[in-house]
């Protein structure tokens, strides 16, 4: 492994089976300050609408409770869709929290609308315009945070001087030339599309602009990981996260389901061939096997930073997967 790895923590606060959103910020909560206390370096949100399993809707507001019930670790977006916001609201914001957290907060930008069209299009009006403007949206953003703006006739207060460090993210290779040309760090959603992984970050570090900002490339791949004492209960576990996918094959707006102990009778060839594609970059097993699969997979990808996403369905059990994914990134250190 080139350099030491940190490794993060992704968040949609999923509301499991029979649970409710009040519940889900509480064990939200809980999962951030066990990743702090661990010193995982960063734990970022996700921009999600019209998911009723899904409960990190108010993105920016849960951002900043997380930020408050925590000490140490970066909190951020991962991400804030920009086409659904104004570049002025969201510079106001996030430069609202790095003054409330300073050295703390982090902008994940993403260009998709986190939702479906109709959804998109209540959010805003002209949302397929404004992603369009994606870069120049971006490059706005940044004018806003930068003490250069003091002159400008629109101003972001309190955001300008903070300087908020923004990251790209993506699943293609329209993000990857984007992070590259404007010289920003660049996240790929691995733990959902992963088919082009491999092929942007190759693309990102060739065309990799030096800026302001970074002086050389920066990477980081967000997968999938369930970890247990056991691979067999690492398996099972498992098969919830499989489910989620499969219920979004689906359309099918449940909360996260229970394991099963086999997925055979749930999905047909089709749906599980699909499934499959979507969660092609997911890790399972026990500390052992995790320590030799994430080494393959960091020293293959080549990345500066490790994000995971673990939807289990049990509590206690997803605290343990955190804890274990963690002494696992330690001993590759």
């Amino acid at each position: 492994m080139k350099n030491p790895i940190s490794v993060s923590l992704l968040e949609l606060a999923i509301i499991t089976q029979d649970s409710n959103a009040k519940e889900t910020f509480q064990k939200t909560k809980e999962i951030a300050q066990l990743a702090d206390n661990l010193g995982y370096k960063r734990f970022w949100l996700a921009e999600h609408h019209n998911m009723a399993h899904v409960a990190s809707s108010a993105t920016v507001v849960l951002i900043g409770y997380i930020a408050s019930q925590t000490q140490n670790i970066r909190v951020g977006s991962g991400g804030i869709m920009l086409p659904n916001h104004s570049p002025l609201i969201v510079a106001e914001q996030f430069g609202t929290l790095e003054i409330l957290y300073p050295g703390r907060i982090d902008l994940g930008l993403g260009r998709a609308p986190g939702t479906d069209q109709p959804t998109a299009e209540a959010i805003r009006k002209d949302f397929f315009e404004q992603a369009q403007r994606f870069p120049q949206n971006v490059s706005k953003l940044q004018d806003y945070f930068s003490i250069e703006n003091a002159t400008a006739k629109v101003r972001a207060f309190p955001a300008e001087g903070t300087n908020v460090p923004i990251w790209i993210l993506g699943s293609s290779m329209d993000s990857a030339a984007l992070a590259a040309a404007y010289g920003l760090p660049y996240a790929f959603a691995g733990h959902f599309a992963p088919r082009q992984m491999m092929q942007a970050f190759e693309f990102y570090r060739e065309n990799f602009q030096p800026s302001d900002t970074l002086d050389k490339p920066k990477t980081m791949a967000c997968v999938n990981i369930v970890a247990a004492d056991t691979n067999e209960e690492a398996e099972r576990l498992s098969t919830s996260l499989y489910q989620m996918f499969l219920n979004l094959i689906r359309n099918d707006r449940k909360g996260l389901q229970p394991p099963v102990d086999s997925l055979d009778a749930i999905m047909s060839e089709e749906e599980r061939f699909h499934v499959n594609q979507m969660t092609a970059c997911t890790f399972t097993g026990d500390k052992i096997q995790l320590e030799t699969d994430l080494k393959k997979f960091i020293n293959y990808a080549q990345i500066d930073e490790l994000m995971i996403t673990s939807p289990i369905f049990d509590r206690q059990a997803k605290l343990k997967s955190i804890q274990i994914t963690k002494e696992v990134i330690d001993s590759l250190n």
